[in-house]
């Protein structure tokens, strides 16, 4: 057996692998609610017509995660696949060209709808990895694990986080994949080595009610919110440095075009890497919502605002809230442990409803099997991609920060702009290069 059958098989069986992602994306797994288990069902049933075994573990309502493996032998290499089957929800229907859930295909090109990018692209050329490898018959020394999960637009506790916990404690792993969309236009294909940590909290200020004419005798809660406002910039949040600094980056960076000046000139004429780089430099803060008031008269006693913090590696949840009880203290504010308060009293309320923690996988320059990786990726995508990092989270801290498995990479189908947005779409080549990437070094890694 030799990689060349391989791509052979895929090339010739490229309108099966479309039709099995089109259905996909065609099952509503907005989450909230959820609802995966629709889809569970779809890859079992895919799964199952290939010989392959899967187990699904059901909870909450119509709520799944779903196991598949190539045999049953685990004693050697074992190399795991990622792809989580929740998606956000559309956003408002009439801005979208096409139905979120309809899977359009247009010219044969690109494929329009909710999770084509984010992730059920590269959530179904992992599943069709599993198909072609079992097909094959090939002789394999190792096992490919496939982690079809749910929750992850909303945390991954009750996905990813759950599976290491409970199913993968027992099985070693040697190296992890998660399918998220790498594609940053208009840089070649990148594979991701490390994240940002996330912490949402909610902010309540608590005041005291009264008639705006007498205003004097309330305490505007609305003020209260917009003076912790006016003083984020004073957060003692511990600085930590980077994981790479600045001119790592940009070589990393620079690697994907010809030579320096090219890429100076590119890097120079684009904001959206310049922001990327940026992130990837400091931790952020960015109050995104806020409400409060109850009518045009009434002095509002009840405020809400919730901030979004993006955070180092070395950085954590603990860190933000302790900066945030401080400066709330320093401008006079008592803290309460619940949103809810005596008559007439004055106080904030912080409540941490997202957090999950930055990750990097720190030794991945010495790692043949990474350098393996991105052999194959310039072999099919005729680019060599670039090592770099994600300004954003997801499933991989659970495997990096548990000591699961710390060599965990991103990289999946798609343009990673696309992902959350209107009109979100993949390119069909972009889906089948993947399958390629996917089964080649799964082939090799476990050969």
């Amino acid at each position: 057996m030799s990689e060349e059958s391989i791509l052979n098989e895929i090339e010739s069986n490229r309108e099966e692998y479309i039709n099995f992602l089109q259905r996909l994306v065609q099952i509503n797994t907005y989450n909230p609610p959820g609802n995966e288990m629709n889809l569970a069902v779809e890859i079992e049933k895919y799964l199952k017509e290939a010989g392959i075994e899967s187990e699904i573990f059901p909870f909450g309502d119509n709520r799944a995660n779903l196991i598949a493996t190539l045999n049953d032998n685990f004693d050697g290499h074992n190399l795991l696949y990622n792809g989580h089957m929740d998606t956000v929800p559309p956003s408002s229907l009439d801005d979208w060209k096409h139905d979120p859930l309809s899977g359009f295909i247009k010219r044969n090109k690109i494929m329009y709808g909710r999770g084509t990018t984010d992730m059920k692209s590269g959530l179904a050329a992992m599943i069709v990895t599993l198909k072609i490898l079992k097909k094959l018959n090939i002789k394999l020394t190792g096992n490919l694990i496939l982690n079809a999960v749910p929750d992850e637009e909303t945390g991954g506790k009750m996905g990813t986080k759950w599976f290491v916990e409970n199913k993968l404690n027992s099985i070693k792993c040697d190296f992890v994949i998660v399918g998220e969309a790498t594609g940053y236009n208009p840089l070649p294909k990148a594979i991701i080595l490390g994240e940002k940590g996330i912490v949402q909290i909610k902010i309540i200020t608590n005041g005291i009610a009264c008639h705006s004419s007498i205003a004097f005798q309330g305490k505007n809660a609305i003020y209260m919110m917009s003076e912790i406002i006016e003083n984020l910039d004073k957060l003692e949040i511990p600085d930590v440095d980077p994981p790479m600094l600045e001119k790592a980056l940009l070589k990393l960076l620079s690697s994907a075009f010809p030579n320096e000046e090219t890429f100076k000139r590119i890097y120079n004429e684009q904001p959206q890497l310049q922001s990327i780089v940026k992130s990837l430099l400091q931790s952020t803060k960015s109050m995104n919502m806020i409400k409060g008031g109850v009518k045009e008269n009434v002095v509002p006693d009840h405020c809400e605002a919730i901030i979004d913090f993006r955070l180092l590696p070395g950085q954590n949840s603990e860190m933000v809230i302790n900066a945030l009880k401080k400066l709330i203290n320093d401008l006079g504010y008592k803290i309460n442990n619940s949103p809810k308060g005596k008559p007439g009293e004055i106080f904030v309320y912080l409540d941490i409803f997202l957090q999950s923690e930055p990750s990097y996988w720190r030794n991945w320059e010495e790692s043949q099997k990474l350098k393996d990786f991105s052999n194959i990726v310039e072999k099919i995508y005729k680019k060599k991609p670039i090592n770099f990092l994600f300004p954003a989270t997801s499933d991989a801290q659970y495997y990096r920060n548990s000591n699961y498995c710390e060599k965990t990479i991103l990289f999946g189908p798609g343009n990673a702009a696309t992902a959350h947005a209107i009109n979100e779409n993949v390119e069909i080549e972009d889906f089948i290069n993947a399958i390629k990437v996917y089964s080649l070094f799964a082939f090799n890694f476990l050969k």
